[in-house]
């Protein structure tokens, strides 16, 4: 048995290695990868993905956590000299160090567990990423897209929307993986915005407004956001202090966090 087939998916790692032909085929379609791209691989596995880019583009790199795997894809890619694989765990790359001359395009089938703080964590590099195409669980990439009013809208939607523009491409069935999860998948594609649609004054504040207003979000925004701002602050805005957080656009978020931004500024000048 080869190390390749012999190697078990770990629970720990989160791993599901894709298999499904037709469905690698439809990713690197929407991939798209072209021989002067600087492509970057999260959790390349056992290189289902990664077999296919490197025949386009020899300059892959790859960051992978798992030490057991990374001897079988050197093994497996040995005749590629310019492949390079950083190990990693991918939650505390810099993945600026990566970049040289491109900005970066990051792919990817993320483990389920570690998706939601992995996207922030890229989101805060974007400003290095061109594009970003990943394999997610199918309720992930419907909170990424969601907008105001839905069900599935919060604070990953509102965050990745801040940065990015988010386009659900195609759902892969849980058949596509061994093993296969016990949910089904979609892949997304994630652009960053050239310039931002709603710049905030203080990022940071922005995420605290949103993180606060999502942990209460089934109160009004006058309870959710009561430790943050007042009625009459939020009135001042034109909002609704009856609503609820998932009914406030990215546009209100960031006009409450500047609000807040420029009442701070304004107290630290009068002392």
């Amino acid at each position: 048995m080869s190390k390749k087939a012999g190697h078990q998916a770990r629970k720990r790692f989160g791993q599901n290695f894709l298999h499904d032909p037709g469905v690698i085929d439809r990713i690197i379609r929407a991939i798209h990868p072209k021989p002067e791209d600087a492509i970057v691989e999260i959790g390349p596995g056992l290189g289902a993905l990664t077999e296919e880019i490197l025949e386009v583009n020899p300059k892959l790199q790859v960051v992978e956590l798992d030490r057991d795997l990374i001897p079988v894809l050197r093994t497996r890619f040995f005749n590629y000299p310019e492949f390079r694989i950083h190990e990693a765990d991918a939650l505390k790359f810099d993945f600026s160090q990566l970049m040289d001359e491109k900005p970066l395009r990051i792919i990817g089938n993320l483990p389920y567990n570690i998706s939601t703080p992995l996207i922030f964590h890229l989101l805060s590099q974007a400003d290095v990423i061109q594009d970003m195409h990943f394999m997610l669980q199918k309720e992930v990439v419907q909170r990424m897209a969601a907008v105001s009013g839905d069900s599935s809208y919060g604070r990953l939607g509102i965050m990745t929307q801040y940065f990015c523009k988010v386009q659900p491409l195609f759902e892969v069935s849980a058949g596509a993986f061994r093993p296969a999860p016990k949910v089904d998948s979609a892949i997304v594609r994630l652009v960053p915005h050239a310039e931002l649609p709603h710049p905030a004054r203080d990022l940071g504040t922005l995420q605290a407004v949103v993180r606060t207003a999502f942990n209460a979000r089934r109160k009004t925004l006058r309870k959710a956001l009561g430790t943050m701002v007042s009625v009459e602050q939020l009135q001042q805005l034109g909002i609704n202090d009856g609503l609820r957080p998932e009914n406030l656009t990215l546009a209100d978020y960031v006009n409450i966090a500047d609000l807040l931004v420029c009442e701070k500024n304004s107290e630290g000048n009068d002392d």
